[in-house]
């Protein structure tokens, strides 16, 4: 007797490039970002409620958040500080997309540890390029030895696999974006670096972020880092440099 062969069916997500949670209230932007988003491979949950974007997480955390910061009740300010301030979540990425385009909210958005920041109205084949770069630069990051090893400085002690600093043993509160910044530094003492190279290597040359920006996020780190903060050290009309000693 012959016997048909059933199919085999496909394990969840086994074609799905990345999974990718959409917190945007506006109905109409939301069914064009989940088709967009959906077309090009990835698999898609929205959401029009900070307070839900959070509990999504918590139950199945996606590999990329893109985050409206306009959102009723608990804004996508309040979220991206929720899910950054929680090591079970602070390692997944937030694209910002926000009607917004004052450097004041870039900048705020960046120091709370925000990937990049994207503003409407805007191109889905450039906001599917930078999404897919910001997934990139996440996959990438962290994965050498030389990247995981410790780094000491006098008071200073920097910890990659815990993503932790500590200053005079006590543990600093820094964003990712500062401790990426620090960390970038202090694995090259004593080279200057531009502020577009800054730039360029923390957030993809994104547009958005201005040298203002870079030096707001510097002002921000030095004061995390107390007493200690001359070891990031300001190179006139050029860029910043860790202390070499």
């Amino acid at each position: 007797m012959n016997a048909t062969k059933k199919a085999k069916p496909k394990a969840p997500d086994q074609d799905v490039k990345a999974r990718l949670l959409v917190v945007e209230d506006e109905q109409d932007l939301q069914d064009l970002l989940r088709y967009n988003l959906t077309r090009e491979g990835f698999g898609v949950t929205c959401t029009d409620r900070g307070e839900q974007a959070i509990r999504i997480v918590n139950d199945r955390q996606p590999d990329l958040i893109v985050l409206d910061l306009m959102l009723p009740g608990m804004d996508g300010l309040e979220v991206c500080r929720a899910l950054k301030s929680d090591k079970g979540t602070a390692h997944i990425p937030v694209v910002m997309l926000t009607a917004k385009g004052e450097e004041s909210d870039v900048v705020i958005g960046l120091e709370m540890g925000a990937d990049d920041y994207i503003t409407k109205p805007f191109s889905p084949r450039v906001l599917v390029a930078r999404l897919k770069a910001v997934l990139r630069r996440n996959a990438g990051n962290g994965t050498s030895e030389d990247d995981q090893e410790q780094i000491h400085h006098e008071r200073i002690q920097i910890i990659p696999d815990r993503h932790e600093v500590r200053v005079d043993g006590n543990k600093a509160d820094l964003t990712a974006t500062e401790f990426k910044l620090l960390h970038m530094m202090a694995r090259r003492p004593g080279r200057v670096f531009t502020r577009q190279q800054i730039i360029d290597a923390l957030h993809g040359g994104m547009a958005a972020v201005t040298d203002r920006s870079v030096d707001v996020q510097v002002l921000s780190l030095r004061r995390k880092l107390g007493e200690a903060s001359d070891v990031v050290q300001t190179v006139r009309g050029v860029g910043y440099r860790y202390e070499d000693g």
